[in-house]
Formats: C-alpha cells, structure tokens, sequence
C-alpha cells in the first residue's frame, strides 16, 4: 500500500513537470511565431482548404489545437475573420495538434546508434532542458530568450513524459489498477474519462502524452485508446467555450463550430468501428499498443473527422447559427480590445493601434464640427459633438486599461516602446477631443448670449484654425500609415500656429483699446486662440512618436525630443524651413 502511494505521488510529480514543460514550450512558441501566424491567420483564409492547411501549420507550430481556436475566437470577436473562414483554420488545428504525439514517439527508437540514442526522450530531454535554460538564464529579452524558453518546455516535456512512464510501471504491475483501466474500453466511459482529463488540463496534447506514457508500460489496447481519443478531441473544446464566454455572438458560434466539428466527428467514428467490431470482428481490437501507434491513431482520426466533415463546412456553420441566433443589435466597437490578443503582443499591439487611430479620427471629426458650429450653430450638431465625446472618453479607458494589461505580459523592448508611445498617444488624441469640446462650448455661448465676432475676427479663425486642421489631419495619417515623412509635416504647421496666435492675441488687444471689440466677445476670442493653440501642441506631440517609433535609439528625438523640436526651429534642418515657408505663406501672410 504504501509502495502504491510513493508511485502515485512519484506519477504526479512527473505529470506536474509534464504540464509544465507543455505549457511553457506553448507560450515561448506563440510569443516567438504569434505576429507572423496571426498575420498569416487574416490574410490566408479566403478558401476552406487553405484554412485547414493554415490552421495545421498554426496548430503544428505552437503544439496547441486550443490556442489556434481561441485566437480564431479572438479574430472573429474583433471582426477580422468571417466565421466560415474560421471553420477551416479549426479544422487544420485539429490536424496540426497531433504533432507532439508524433515526437513523443521518439521514445520508441531502439538501436545501438549514439545519434539515435540521442533522439530517445531520456537523453534528449535533459539536454535540450540545459540548453534552454543556459538562453533563457543569461539573456535579458527578445528572441534567444524565447527561443530559450521554448527549448526548456521541450526539454521538461521529455522529462515528464519519461518520468510518468517510470512512475506508472509499478501502478501497472497492481492487479487493481489493471482492472480499472480495462474498464475504459466502454466506449461511454473512455470518451467521458478522456473528456473529462483533457477538459481539467486544458490540453489534449498533454492528454495524450499521458496515454502514450501508459502505452510504454503496454497497457493500452485499440479498444481502450480509440474512445479515450475520442473523449480528449471533445474535451479540448473546453478551452474555447471558456474563451467565448462574454465574446460576441459569432466568436460563441466559433466556438460552437470547434465543440460540434468533434462531437459529430465521434459519433460517426464510434458508431462505424464499434459497429464493424460487433458485425466481423476487427483483428487488431485487442492489440497491445506503443507511443507510436497511439500517436498514428490520433492523427488518423483527426484526419479522418476533416475529411469527413470538410465537404459540410456550410452545414456547419448553419448549424451553429441556428444554434446562436441574430437578435438583429450589433457587436461593440469595443471588441476589436479582445482579451484573447494579449497572450499574443504583437496582435494585441495592432488591435490597440486600430483604437488609438479609430480616436484620431473621431477627434479630427469632433474639432472639424467645432470650428464649422463658430459660423453655422447647430444644436443637432452639437449633440453630435458629444455623443462623440463620450465615445472618445470611453474609449480611452478601455484602451488604457487594455495597455496596461499587455504591459504586464512578456514584451520585446521593442513592443513595450509601443505600448508607450500609444498611452502617449491616445491621451493626446483624448486631450484634442476635449478642447473640441471647449470649442463648442465658446460658440453656444456666443449663439446663447446673442454675441457676434467681427468679420476680421472671423476671418482670423479661419486661417488660424484651417492650419491646425491641416496638423490634425496630417496626424491621423501619419499614424494611419506609420509614416514618419508624413509625420514631419505637421511641426512646421505647430510653429506657424504659435506665430499666428501670438500675433492675433496683440491685435486683440489693440482692438480691446480702440474699443472695437467688447470685452465678452473678446474673452470668448481669447479662449477659442488657447484651445487652437494646444490641440496643435498635441498634434505635435503625437507626430514627434511617430517619428521616434522608426528612428535609431541613438538619436537626438529618441534621447531628448525636446531637444530635437529646438533644432528644428533653430534652423538646423532645411527640410523644416522650407515647409515651415510654404505654411507662413499660406496661413500666416493672408492675414499679416
């Protein structure tokens, strides 16, 4: 009894190391390949069959069915993917998954050969443990260290796999535990006892890493192994039905998508081998299997599932949207910020991207009716205005929240410079719809106190206010396109804003002396200039990171953008001046 203990304890141990290992190597592949297969995840998807080729490659490369399908879920939610692209992409995952059961195989190598030997996980194991650790210890970031990190996963994986095989040889010996497990040929019971692992692991991968460790101590049989498989491909959609809890209806359906694709797939496969079984009796239902055999059964079934169902794709997807609806109200704005992305930065950093631009342009539109209610007031325009607002206010929290929680995963220097640079920038873009606001706050309280500006006055605005328009526009380009030349144009506008406000506040004055001008209106006039004024400053502020994001860490904008804005206009740069020319002539002279 007590020796029974000891094993059990030893067994869960190694399953700990095991999962571990499986779990690490996981998140250092999604972080090394997550911006590339996302990327290839949007743009090749346009045919079901290049789906399922993409979603094997996707599934194959970070060894998880579960991952593919929730960063489908991700992409539906957001609206990138339509959900009959995401049909074939599952499908694939279910293909590409099985390739870790295929290198766990590698523990039945047997031969004299030092090289083969070394491809035996016992050897392989340890050694590709060391080396990943060696990367993953003496590098402070970016690749090598992941890479470090996915060796050390691989390594512990082998380590664990060996280890449960070790731990299980006594269990199999105990004539109690042998009788338990030739239980599980019931079809009912196999399918429910490997749904319900693979549900509490979350991995089917590491499921069948388990069988295959208790298939090296032969005891597994064709009959026990296939309802077991079976049960692991429908617990796998644990992963995805929790992920889609709070998701948008077609993200669920995504979901449902992956859960019916396996339900079905096992019922049509139970009720065909357990049928050919009863009627002529299959030889090989009895047969002790190895690692081998069990990771050849694991992927002859997925496979098979596919090209089952693949030919139904389009039943499939009505099928799940029967299952979920239309209510006819329409997903959020707010999913594009899906929680799901930031296990993967580099798509998490261009959803966010998508918002902060998404704010740009609703401040451009906010400040483009503010200026236009100064000489046509319209109250139904206004309502606009801050319905807008509001929009830009809550999409600033979401986002910032939604940066400050990519911030606190793994990030490349890279990557947390953006992360940056975007909190920056979507509080600039936030600031400009504000002083939009302060805009149409001064025209209601001229059109409400029946307050006229003066033609001259008038027309000063116009200019003044068409050069900060012309920065705000060029911004929201510059960061639209990444473009740092766009960017450029935009400080040159800045300081021919300063030099028309500074100039149109002492004719203000002037016209404040010769009583001209009354002094409600001019308070009115003085507090349009301030709030021109500063949502150029923000302007500014926002192209001077674009212009940062693509210059070397050694240069003057990157170490004191401060310094670099003074060099600019002091001359040093050619280029500025003659823009800053072109500005003066168009927006400053016409009214000098």
């Amino acid at each position: 009894m007590n020796l029974g203990i000891r094993d059990v304890i030893s067994l869960l141990g190694a399953l700990a190391v095991f999962l571990f290992g499986m779990s690490t190597m996981t998140s250092g592949l999604e972080q090394l390949a997550s911006g590339k297969l996302a990327g290839l995840l949007e743009k090749l998807t346009d045919n079901i069959f290049k789906g399922v080729a993409l979603g094997a490659v996707v599934a194959g490369m970070v060894h998880s069915s579960a991952a593919t399908t929730v960063m489908c879920i991700g992409f539906v939610n957001a609206g990138i993917l339509q959900l009959r692209q995401a049909v074939g992409v599952i499908m694939g995952a279910n293909i590409g998954t099985t390739i870790t059961a295929q290198i766990l195989r590698l523990g039945d190598l047997s031969s004299d050969s030092l090289l083969l030997s070394l491809l035996k996980p016992d050897m392989l194991g340890p050694l590709l443990a060391f080396g990943g650790i060696l990367l993953f210890s003496f590098f402070n970031g970016g690749r090598k260290k992941t890479v470090g990190r996915v060796l050390l996963g691989l390594g512990l994986l082998f380590i664990g796999i060996k280890s449960m095989e070790t731990a299980l040889l006594p269990l199999t010996e105990m004539e109690a535990f042998r009788q338990l497990f030739v239980q599980f040929s019931n079809p009912v019971l196999g399918i429910a006892v490997g749904a319900l692992i693979t549900a509490l692991i979350q991995s089917s991968t590491a499921s069948v890493g388990i069988l295959q460790a208790l298939a090296a101590n032969g005891m597994v049989t064709f009959s026990t192994a296939i309802p077991i498989i079976m049960g692991q491909n429908i617990g796998t959609c644990i992963t995805a039905i929790i992920s889609s809890i709070g998701a948008s209806r077609n993200a669920k359906r995504t979901a449902a998508v992956h859960l019916y694709f396996n339900l079905i797939g096992t019922l049509f496969f139970l009720v065909l081998l357990y049928g050919a079984n009863g009627l002529v009796g299959l030889p090989f239902w009895e047969q002790i299997m190895d690692r081998g055999s069990i990771a050849d059964l694991h992927s002859v079934f997925n496979i098979a599932c596919t090209v089952l169902l693949l030919p139904f794709n389009r039943l499939l997807v009505r099928l799940v949207e029967l299952t979920f609806p239309d209510n006819g109200t329409a997903d959020s704005v707010s999913t594009v910020l899906d929680p799901r992305f930031l296990a993967t930065p580099p798509v998490a950093l261009e959803r966010a991207r998508t918002v902060v631009i998404q704010m740009g342009e609703l401040a451009l539109e906010n400040y483009q009716t503010a200026v236009g209610l100064l000489e046509d007031y319209d109250a139904k325009r206004l309502e606009q205005l801050n319905e807008r607002e509001e929009r830009l206010d809550h999409m600033e929290g979401k986002l910032d929240d939604y940066l400050v929680q990519l911030s606190r995963h793994s990030l490349s220097s890279r990557e947390s410079d953006l992360v940056s640079d975007m909190l920056h920038a979507l509080s600039d873009f936030e600031r400009i719809g504000d002083y939009a606001v302060n805009l149409s706050e001064s025209a209601s309280t001229l059109e409400e106190q029946k307050l006229r500006l003066s033609a001259e006055a008038l027309d000063e605005l116009h200019y003044v206010s068409a050069a900060v328009g012309e920065a705000l526009e060029t911004v929201v380009t510059a960061y639209r396109s990444h473009d740092p030349q766009v960017a450029f144009r935009v400080e040159p506008l800045e300081e021919v804003v300063d030099l028309i406000t500074a100039c149109l506040r002492e004719r203000h004055v002037e016209r404040l002396k010769d009583g001209s001008c009354t002094v409600d209106v001019g308070t009115q006039f003085l507090e349009l200039l301030i709030n021109l004024e500063r949502i150029s400053d923000h302007c500014s502020n926002a192209a001077v990171r674009v212009i940062q994001q693509y210059s070397d860490h050694q240069s003057l904008i990157r170490q004191d953008p401060h310094a670099y804005l003074q060099q600019l206009h002091h001359g040093n740069s050619q280029q500025f001046d003659q823009l800053f020319a072109l500005d003066k002539a168009k927006y400053y002279e016409p009214i000098a």
